[in-house]
């Protein structure tokens, strides 16, 4: 008998660790599915509190109310409609920016290798041409160009799932709730449910208050860079917005192209645009980040550092990006299940 169960012991075990080594894998594999799955589902849970307004406002007539795919729908159309009057507004000038850029990138590389050649930063046979020498023959780029074009319909792939996925998530909101509700015990439910809700609170002003952030940095940036006279203040405001998303270190890597190009037109320019980005980013650190982000997330600076060098390490740029709304679910997760024997 004793060794029948030993037995037994030794297979249970190899068998729940076929399933966990399977399980793992399989969870590697669709690493990618995961990640669009979790993005979209951070922007439903941050779509959410505005959806719920929505719904609550009356209509006209008979003091009837939106249904939520409508709502969903008024939002979504919203959201879109401010972009694409945005993005009409400022592609035009972005796109002969840009243009203007790439073909004067390499008068602007010389123009900065002779500028700091003075100080000895670079050799003397270092130039601008043999930095472009090293582009690849016509046959190499043809294939890097299909490679390109592979990843952007990919892009545009993910970019569609996230849009189109969040609806549904919104749409099938009550239902997913008491799935999930489901799976725990009856007695726990009502905190699971508290819970959720403030992780929806929580992730909504995480959403909100990131796109006021990088609409503000971006808007200050090109302000700056225009008064200054730094060419390309379009292109290099939207990557000073676009670096806003990623905590701590995005501004500072957005910083270094615009000091970059303002060095081109002079020293002088280069070091008031570093002040300029510098006073930019203290007032952001100790006034709209405290007074916009972390009030409502109450997040601590140190819980965002180990969050944001966690999910750099796991996920790269994409892992800094989602670092703070996964660093404010964790802790209110952690502040409940710590405050539940005081209830």
């Amino acid at each position: 008998m004793s060794r029948q169960s030993d037995h037994r012991l030794v297979v249970w075990a190899v068998a729940a660790l076929l399933v966990g080594v399977v399980s793992l894998w399989a969870l590697y594999t669709v690493r990618y599915a995961l990640l669009v799955i979790y993005v979209s589902g951070l922007l439903a849970i941050g779509f959410s509190p505005s959806v719920q307004w929505l719904e609550r406002q009356p209509l006209i007539s008979k003091g009837q109310r939106l249904p939520r795919w409508a709502a969903i729908l008024v939002l979504y159309f919203g959201v879109l409609g401010t972009l694409a009057i945005l993005l009409a507004i400022v592609i035009p000038p972005l796109v002969q920016q840009a243009v203007a850029l790439w073909q004067e990138l390499p008068s602007l590389l010389r123009k900065f290798q002779q500028s700091v050649g003075r100080y000895g930063f670079f050799a003397r046979g270092w130039t601008a041409e043999n930095l472009l020498r090293v582009a690849p023959t016509p046959s190499g780029a043809f294939t890097g160009l299909l490679t390109a074009l592979q990843g952007v319909i990919g892009v545009i792939g993910t970019l569609v799932v996230i849009l189109v996925l969040p609806y549904y998530f919104l749409v099938e909101a009550d239902g997913l709730r008491a799935s999930v509700l489901q799976l725990f015990a009856p007695e726990r439910r009502p905190w699971i449910d508290r819970v959720t809700r403030v992780v929806t609170g929580k992730v909504g002003a995480w959403l909100n208050g990131q796109l006021l952030l990088s609409a503000t940095i971006g808007a200050s940036s090109s302000l700056g860079l225009w008064i200054f006279g730094v060419p390309y203040f379009y292109v290099l405001g939207l990557i000073a917005a676009l670096g806003e998303f990623v905590p701590i270190i995005g501004p500072f890597v957005s910083a270094l192209p615009a000091v970059l190009v303002a060095w081109t037109v002079s020293g002088r320019a280069a070091l008031f645009i570093a002040a300029w980005y510098g006073i930019q980013q203290f007032i952001e650190g100790n006034i709209l980040v405290p007074k916009i982000m972390q009030r409502q997330l109450g997040v601590s600076a140190w819980s965002v550092v180990v969050a944001l060098i966690v999910g750099s390490e796991l996920l790269g740029v994409a892992g800094a990006i989602l670092a703070l709304p996964t660093a404010a679910i964790v802790q209110v997760f952690l502040q409940e299940y710590l405050n539940r024997g005081e209830e």
